[in-house]
């Protein structure tokens, strides 16, 4: 699947996602782009978005985004918390689901 990794997101953690194309949101030249127009802009390029705002499915409307979303919950998105959770993420892309916010907890 194309996996796209947020801004908020250690772009290292492209290490713990293998079989998978993983870019950020930088490689891809969206740096700064606010979250309702790199909804539509990643639903046209990518499968799914991994994120760590926990706010992004209260803000945004995903009815008309075919686009997964799956959302961790770390103490922090510093990589070393992140990883733990990274075993889960890969079991879930496979199954994410368009318009489907999915959430990861690790605390």
């Amino acid at each position: 699947m194309r996996v796209l990794l947020d801004e908020c997101v250690p772009r290292a953690l492209r290490n713990n996602i293998p079989g998978h194309e993983v870019q950020t949101v930088a490689e891809v030249g969206w740096a700064g782009v606010k979250n309702g127009e790199l909804l539509r802009l990643a639903a046209a390029a990518f499968d799914v978005l991994i994120t760590v705002d926990r706010n992004l499915e209260y803000q945004q409307s995903f009815k008309d985004v075919s686009l997964a979303v799956i959302v961790i919950h770390a103490p922090s998105n510093d990589i070393i918390a992140l990883r733990p959770l990274m075993p889960t993420v890969l079991d879930l892309i496979p199954q994410a689901k368009p318009r489907v916010v999915t959430h990861v907890r690790g605390e």
